[in-house]
């Protein structure tokens, strides 16, 4: 552990840094989030483009390390890879801040993201049967990717918002990851150091995300942590559930709202309201603060069992979180339906 030690403060140092200059570059450039009568309810205007200051201490610790990265299965072109969807995410996000783009123009940027990972040569060849064995991917291992990283970043995006929220889970989610690839049996440094890099640029950048917020992750940095975290947990073996498991909630949460809204006949990528689980915690009385310690502690209970249990127990704890997000939604119809809950 003395070896990730100095790594890990330097890269929370590195973020800090940068996120104080990105905010003071966001300000002058009057790249900013104001407040609205709905969903916006921060004073002031508030820097965007947080997340470029999380991008650019995770890549340029990554190049610093860069030996110990290629010490396992992983090529150059993997990490490239990587890289250049990160590229197009913050291109696209720094766009979006700025010129507040449509859907469909935002949605090109996380597709060539995507497009990027898989031309860099990242697959999952094959996934842990429950049952027992594996179970070989082949030319599904495209479209598995596709679905995954889309799921992960639509999931942090529609998630972002409250203060701390999508950093705070990207980091205990990178954190699970980097305990769970130190475990003898899925022993993988590479991808350990990463993920430890990623936690750190994380916890780095909630200096200054912590509520009351001073700089916003904006579109590209939402979009990018779920990018993040989903390509770590591809090349970690296909740990797929273990972010599922720490993103559980949220991502449940996303699915109900996408559903919800086609169900009212609207776009559900671009209609916003305050139904999120989020939002519905602050409608109950909670703050901003201890909403998102609630959402870290569900996280982190969820993605530490991990380490402990084998595919059939993820299997079942996630079932035990899709039980749970479902009766979180009968119990918020049944408050709307009887007005206790705007």
């Amino acid at each position: 552990m003395s070896f990730y030690l100095p790594i890990f403060i330097i890269t929370i140092l590195l973020s800090a840094l940068l996120t104080f200059l990105v905010l003071q570059m966001a300000s002058k450039l009057k790249i900013v989030d104001k407040p609205d009568s709905e969903r916006k309810f921060h004073q002031g205007q508030v820097p965007l483009l947080g997340g470029l200051a999380i991008f650019l201490a995770f890549f340029i610790m990554l190049w610093a390390v860069h030996g110990q990265l290629l010490a396992g299965k992983l090529e150059p072109r993997h990490w490239l890879g990587f890289f250049v969807g990160g590229v197009f995410l913050m291109l696209g996000g720094c766009l979006d801040d700025k010129y507040n783009l449509k859907p469909i123009q935002q949605f090109i940027f996380p597709c060539l993201a995507v497009l990027s990972v898989i031309v860099g040569g990242v697959q999952i060849e094959k996934i842990t049967n429950p049952l027992g064995g594996y179970l070989y991917l082949g030319s599904a291992s495209a479209v598995l990717i596709v679905l995954w990283l889309l799921g992960m970043m639509y999931t942090t995006k529609l998630l972002d918002g409250l203060d701390g929220l999508v950093a705070g889970l990207t980091a205990i989610g990178s954190l699970v990851i980097f305990l769970f690839t130190l475990t003898t049996k899925y022993y993988q440094p590479d991808i350990g150091l990463a993920a430890l890099i990623l936690a750190a640029a994380c916890l780095g950048f909630l200096f200054f995300n912590w509520h009351p917020a001073k700089v916003f992750l904006g579109e590209g940095g939402s979009l990018s942590l779920g990018y993040a975290l989903g390509v770590l947990a591809i090349i970690s073996g296909g740990k797929i559930a273990i972010a599922l498991l720490v993103m559980g909630v949220p991502a449940l949460d996303v699915a109900w709202t996408i559903l919800r809204r086609l169900a009212a006949g609207r776009n559900p990528f671009k209609s916003a309201d305050r139904k999120h689980l989020h939002f519905r915690l602050l409608n109950l009385g909670l703050s901003v603060r201890k909403s998102v310690l609630l959402f870290y502690a569900i996280g982190a209970i969820f993605g530490l069992s991990a380490l402990f249990l084998q595919s059939l127990g993820k299997v079942l704890a996630l079932a035990g979180l899709a039980v749970m997000m479902l009766l979180v939604v009968i119990l918020f119809a049944y408050l709307d339906r009887n007005n206790k809950v705007v």
